[in-house]
């Protein structure tokens, strides 16, 4: 068995948090032409957590099948994605700015679930965890919202917000788990790793 795991994922916290557990890895994404982002379209009617298990077994897949064609030597691989959720209403990533103002008057002063899906593949076993944990925001004026906007950090993120940054002064309440929020819980990462 090797000693890293590929990490199909863009994120730099999540790199963070396998290097928090000791966990090394190499970095497997997508090129240009893949379009990954694609596979994060909601279908119809789709509940949170069936999207959430859904895109990232897609993205597992995606990434098996990437390691293959780049003929690399083969290893686990690992691949999350985090969804924010208010009630049955999914609340990706911002499209522009305006966006985000509108994302983020949503949550503010409202709870809201954080559900990460983790998944691993290792020859043809594959696995798959997730993590659901509840954001409380407190009120937020306008005016905060938008000054939050302009730096930029809700760019990428689901739900407009990243709990590690900036957004941690409106956030009241945090139920479950905060490396789930972030974007890759590390109990659940780590139970998939050790039973392969």
């Amino acid at each position: 068995m090797k000693d890293f795991v590929y990490l199909a994922s863009q994120s730099p916290r999540r790199r963070q948090l396998l290097e928090q557990i000791g966990v090394r890895y190499e970095l497997l994404l997508a090129t240009p032409d893949e379009d990954a982002e694609s596979l994060e379209h909601v279908l119809p009617g789709e509940i949170p957590l069936t999207y959430v298990k859904r895109v990232t077994h897609l993205k597992l897949e995606a990434a098996v099948k990437r390691m293959k064609t780049r003929n690399l030597e083969p290893a686990p691989v690992l691949c999350a994605d985090t969804t924010v959720a208010l009630g049955r209403v999914i609340l990706g990533k911002p499209e522009n700015a305006q966006d985000a103002v509108r994302i983020l008057k949503i949550l503010a002063g409202q709870s809201h679930r954080v559900l990460t899906a983790v998944a691993v593949a290792s020859g043809h076993r594959r696995s798959l965890g997730v993590s659901v944990s509840k954001v409380t925001f407190a009120p937020m004026k306008v005016s905060e919202i938008k000054a939050y906007v302009a730096t930029g950090e809700p760019f990428g993120k689901a739900g407009a917000y990243g709990i590690q940054g900036m957004a941690a002064a409106f956030i009241s309440d945090i139920q479950g788990s905060y490396t789930g929020i972030m974007g890759l819980p590390l109990f659940e990462t780590a139970e998939l790793l050790k039973n392969i």
